[in-house]
C-alpha cells in the first residue's frame, strides 16, 4: 500500500468467477514479464467505479496449473509490475470448523504453511532479508471487506488460521483430524507463499477463504470431491463477484497510512551489506525491493 494521496491500484487474485466483473470499464489483458519466470497468465486490468483495479487468474484461464506449479514469485513480481499496492486474494477452502458452513466467506489473518515445494522467498544468496510475517494480513483490507460483505448480504467470518497444504490431493482422514487438533479453521493448496511474497514485495494483503466443503473430517458429510467443490464454488462466484464489486470502490481513497505498515516491510529486513550484494539479483528485485535497494 501507498502513502495517503497516492492513488491505489487493487490486484485481485481469483478464478473467473471473480474477474467476469459487469461494470468493469477499459478493459484489458496485458502481457506483464517478469525476471522470475510466466505469471500464471496475462492481467486484466480495468477500472470499477475509477478505481484501477488488476485481476490475475491464478491457476490461468480455463485451471490449468495445479498449485504446485503456480509460480508465486513472478505472480506477485508481476503484480508489483502492474502497479498494484494492494492484493485481495479469493480462494476456495475446506472448512475445519463445524459453524464455518459451505458458502461462509472467512476473512483469515493467520496461515501455517505446510507447502514443501514452493519457492518462499524473492531473496536468496547474494540479497538477505528477514520481513515480519507475524501479522500477514492487512487489517484495513478486512475492515473493507467485512463492511462491503455485510452490504452485499454474504455471510462472512472475520479472523481464522488457513493451514495451507502442497496438493493437489485433499487431505487423508487422519491429517484432517490433526489440523483441527492445531485449531486451523479453514484448509487450502494456495494461500502460501503468495502471503509470504506479498510482504517482501511491501503490498497489503488479505485473504477470502470461500468456504466450498468440510474437507474429509466431518462425519455427517461425503468425503470432499472436485464435483463437489465445484458445485458450492460455482453458487459463490456471484457472491465473490458483488463482493469484490463492492470493495474496490471502497478502497480508492486513503486517510491513513496502512496500519499494519505493509508498504514499508523492507526498511528494516535487509541484513546484506551493500559491497556483499549480488548486483544480478538487485536487478532482478527492481520491482519488489527497488524502493530500499535503490533509494
Amino acid at each position: 500500500m501507498s502513502e495517503p494521496g497516492t492513488p491505489p491500484v487493487i490486484g485481485v487474485i481469483g478464478g473467473s468467477g471473480v474477474y467476469d466483473i459487469e461494470g468493469l470499464e477499459n478493459a484489458e489483458w496485458i502481457t506483464v514479464d517478469s525476471p522470475f519466470g510466466m505469471p500464471s497468465d496475462q492481467l486484466l486490468t480495468g477500472e470499477l467505479d475509477g478505481q484501477k483495479v488488476v485481476f490475475l487468474p491464478r491457476h490461468g484461464r480455463g485451471h490449468p496449473l495445479p498449485p504446485s506449479r503456480l509460480n508465486f514469485r513472478a505472480n506477485i513480481d508481476a503484480l508489483k509490475r502492474a502497479g498494484v499496492t494492494e492484493i485481495l486474494s479469493v480462494s476456495a477452502v475446506g472448512s475445519l470448523k463445524e459453524e464455518l458452513t459451505p458458502g461462509t466467506f472467512v476473512l483469515c489473518d493467520q496461515f501455517i504453511d505446510r507447502t514443501v515445494e514452493r519457492e518462499r522467498s524473492f531473496f536468496d544468496t547474494g540479497l538477505t532479508a528477514h520481513v515480519s510475517l507475524a501479522d500477514p494480513t492487512c487489517t484495513r483490507l478486512m475492515d473493507v471487506l467485512q463492511d462491503s460483505a455485510a452490504a452485499e448480504g454474504i455471510p462472512i467470518h472475520r479472523g481464522g488460521t488457513y493451514l495451507c497444504i502442497e496438493g493437489p490431493q485433499f487431505s487423508t482422514r487422519a491429517e484432517s483430524e490433526l489440523f483441527r487438533s492445531w485449531g486451523c479453521d479453514v484448509i487450502g493448496m494456495t494461500n502460501m507463499p503468495e502471503a509470504r511474497l506479498a510482504r517482501e514485495a511491501e503490498l497489503c494483503y488479505t485473504t477470502i477463504a470461500m468456504v466450498t466443503d468440510y474437507d474429509c473430517w466431518h462425519d455427517d458429510h461425503d468425503n470432499v470431491s472436485v464435483d463437489a467443490v465445484i458445485k458450492v464454488l460455482l453458487a459463490n462466484a456471484d457472491k465473490a463477484r458483488g463482493l469484490v464489486r463492492r470493495a474496490v470502490p471502497a478502497l480508492a481513497g486513503r486517510q491513513q497510512s496502512c496500519p499494519r505498515g505493509c508498504q514499508h516491510a523492507l526498511d528494516n529486513a535487509i541484513i546484506t551489506q551493500p559491497h556483499a550484494r549480488d548486483p544480478a539479483l538487485v536487478r532482478k528485485l527492481d520491482a519488489v525491493a527497488g524502493r530500499v535497494l535503490n533509494g
